[in-house]
């Protein structure tokens, strides 16, 4: 009977999670941490509806109150930890530390059961508010906050990866106000509402993930030249970047120290970027930068921005760009001129730093030298 009445109650809910769970199964675009950790995420929402079952049901039908203050300490807890595995989960290089928060709540709810501070439970089974019982819900929407803030600042501002952001923003949102609303019999279906809305955010993420690089989540080569060919009229100013280095790295501390540095970099780039300006990788160390109607000025900040948090890391690049803002030069006259730049900036870091390209054969040496001797005019 009562697995009956939690079925009926959750109905929603186990299609969603089993719908996710599926998809996770057979999808290929995802590295197996990030799948276990949706896992984990899919298991953890499962759990809290079972404890908000038990809960609201010892409050309806009355039950031991010494148990209902631990299951209510554990809801009051399980909902930062779950939004806490949230942002574990979809922002890339996100340490444990974002537990934390989470974990100190978790202590101060259980502590309540004894002193009653956030909450505590009469002798008929019914939920008292304490002093602090507030606190779960601003630990809540500080996480939500922080998810949101990330995600948008990480994102490459196109339309395609900003409405799931605002999609999910809304449901997050909804799940922290509509319990002020509609009273607490809200929190019955708070699992339904995280579950649609993380599974509907990745169902947009799948469908755009074929535009995006997998190792940094910049927009990818085949994104590069759709969107080149798209509206090229628009485009007043192309930068080209080229990590220096890279080989280095790769030949001396491996290709893992390599790719985090690619990460690191992609990282600093998305910080530079302003509105109408979108990043993309189109090599193993290449990088391009789009500008739609972005006015000169915009263009010369935007480098600076670049230089600037590039060199608060340990790496460095090298930069070109063309501006035309009259329509006068083509995309590929444009992407051209900005390559030449770079190629003769690079050529002049290396010059300066003494230090070998280190090529992997000796045509490509061959090549690096023409383009230094003709101003950098030739492809590197």
């Amino acid at each position: 009977m009562v697995i009956k009445e939690y079925i009926l109650q959750n109905w929603a809910l186990i299609l969603t999670l089993s719908a996710f769970a599926i998809s996770l199964k057979v999808t290929v675009f995802l590295d197996k941490k990030s799948i276990n950790r949706l896992y984990t995420l899919i298991a953890a929402v499962f759990l809290l509806s079972i404890v908000v079952f038990a809960e609201f049901r010892m409050g309806e039908h009355g039950g031991n109150p010494a148990v209902r203050a631990v299951l209510t300490a554990a809801r009051y807890s399980a909902t930062p930890f779950i939004i806490a595995l949230v942002i574990f989960t979809l922002i890339k290089r996100q340490r444990w530390f974002v537990f934390i928060p989470a974990a100190a709540l978790a202590v101060l709810n259980f502590v309540s059961v004894r002193t009653g501070t956030v909450f505590s439970v009469k002798e008929d089974c019914t939920l008292v508010r304490g002093t602090l019982w507030l606190l779960p819900y601003v630990f809540v929407g500080v996480y939500y906050m922080f998810l949101i803030y990330v995600l948008c600042t990480r994102s490459n501002r196109q339309a395609t990866e900003i409405i799931p952001i605002v999609y999910l923003s809304f449901a997050l949102v909804a799940g922290l106000l509509l319990p002020f609303v509609l009273g607490s019999a809200f929190s019955q279906i708070f699992c339904t509402t995280i579950a649609m809305a993380l599974f509907v955010y990745y169902v947009f993420s799948i469908i755009q993930i074929t535009k995006k690089d997998p190792l940094t989540g910049l927009l990818n080569r085949q994104a590069y030249y759709a969107d080149l060919g798209s509206e090229p009229e628009e485009i007043t100013a192309l930068l080209s970047i080229d990590m220096n280095g890279l080989k280095t790295i790769n030949d001396s501390e491996g290709h893992a120290a390599g790719d985090e540095a690619l990460v690191t970099l992609a990282l600093c780039f998305i910080r530079a970027l302003k509105r109408r300006q979108s990043c993309y990788r189109v090599g193993g160390d290449e990088f391009v930068i789009i500008c739609r109607n972005t006015s000169h000025n915009e263009v010369i900040k935007l480098d600076e921005r670049i230089r600037r948090y590039v060199g608060e890391t340990e790496y460095s690049c090298s930069v070109g760009y063309c501006y035309c803002g009259d329509g006068s030069m083509t995309p590929d006259e444009m992407i051209k001129e900005s390559d030449a730049k770079m190629y003769a900036e690079k050529a002049r870091h290396y010059a300066g730093t003494g230090s070998d390209r280190r090529q992997k054969n000796g045509a490509e040496e061959t090549a690096l030298q023409a383009d230094v001797k003709n101003g950098g005019e030739q492809a590197e």
